[in-house]
């Protein structure tokens, strides 16, 4: 069993910039990924002329913009160039073909067990690691920040109409930035 403060389950651009922003703050984290590669969708799964939709002032990754000279919509072998570039720079190491089997929360532990199957045997036995970790960014139970003020999960978010007026603060995952737009709406 191996325990780390943070476990991050998924190497996509998402999983990279935690990772990033915890190896800046020195906090310990693994990232597991099922796949033999980050960014495997970019890397594998899209088509060549695949584009970022949105201009790429929205769409770099924590602590490192494009490159002055990438276009505006930045194709999917300048993204791939751009993420290589940030896993080198932020030192990101990822366990590949690990597949997350179980997370239970255990409460008189007051930790996180993942349970894995790790696929990368050269024997082509598949073999089970189990981890353990006290934090989860899991949306049925996410961490909320110790700061002042009322802090909710996006989870317990329904819509604007009790910020309206107020100055609010978002974190910026996928629902974060969904929340973003509604309250700016």
């Amino acid at each position: 069993m191996e325990e780390t403060m943070v476990i991050i389950v998924g190497a996509g651009p998402a999983g990279l910039a935690t990772s990033a922003c915890l190896n800046r703050l020195s906090i310990p984290n693994i990232v597991l990924e099922r796949e033999d590669c980050y960014a495997s969708l970019w890397k594998k799964r899209s088509y060549d002329r695949l584009k970022l939709h949105l201009a790429k002032q929205f769409c770099h990754l924590p602590y490192m913009d494009f490159p002055p000279n990438a276009p505006t919509y930045v194709p999917r072998k300048g993204f791939i160039y751009y993420l290589d570039n940030y896993v080198s720079h932020f030192g990101i190491t990822t366990r590949y073909l690990r597949s997350v089997e179980s997370a239970i929360y255990d409460l008189d532990a007051g930790k996180w067990q993942i349970v894995v199957k790790n696929m990368a045997t050269t024997d082509n036995v598949i073999e089970t690691e189990v981890y353990t970790s006290r934090s989860s960014g899991e949306n049925s139970q996410g961490t909320i920040p110790d700061i002042d003020g009322e802090c909710i999960h996006s989870n317990q978010y329904e819509n604007g109409r009790k910020f309206r007026g107020k100055d609010v603060l978002v974190g910026c995952g996928n629902s974060g930035m969904e929340i973003a737009y509604d309250l700016w709406n």
